[in-house]
């Protein structure tokens, strides 16, 4: 647990130039401390304590901002920059070392069962606004611009700056 704590304030110093110290972003990140709360309530919902782990998590929104369904997969050195309004299905999987901007959501298309959000693949980098709608794949290495709406799946190493990626 303190590993991944240590290593969770070094994604922050190395991804955040504006990052001073180890103090300064374990006292005054709210993405890495959605990030915590986060890892707390996944490990509430997979031991079947699911009412708890969802009051927590309403909780850890409440405080930063950023809401993480307790049942989606997110990887190691996951961090959110500035973080308020990063929204989080259930059904989303987050690979390794994945960086978001504020105000990304990894949305359902409509509702009902099953997959319904997005895979996210190690190494990706989400600006900004953005919204990952529907069960799609987004490969490994990719980046999405600032305020894109991606509807289809986006292949490994590919900029999305344009809207080939939006549904028609």
């Amino acid at each position: 647990m303190i590993k991944s704590i240590i290593e969770d304030i070094d994604t922050a110093l190395a991804k955040d130039p504006a990052a001073r110290n180890r103090l300064e972003v374990l006292l005054t990140y709210p993405g890495v401390h959605a990030v915590w709360g986060y890892r707390i309530a996944h490990f509430l919902w997979q031991i079947k304590l699911k009412l708890l782990a969802r009051i927590y998590s309403n909780w850890i929104r409440a405080v930063t901002g950023v809401e993480i369904h307790p049942a989606a997969k997110i990887g190691k050195r996951f961090f959110i920059d500035h973080g308020m309004g990063v929204v989080i299905g259930a059904t989303a999987i987050v690979g390794d070392d994945v960086m978001i901007y504020h105000d990304v959501t990894l949305g359902a298309k409509s509702g009902g069962s099953g997959k319904r959000h997005p895979t996210i693949g190690n190494q990706v980098v989400i600006g900004a606004g953005a919204r990952v709608i529907g069960d799609i794949s987004i490969g490994e290495g990719a980046k999405i611009s600032a305020n894109m709406v991606v509807t289809k799946s986006v292949p490994a190493r590919t900029s999305v700056d344009s809207s080939e990626f939006f549904a028609i």
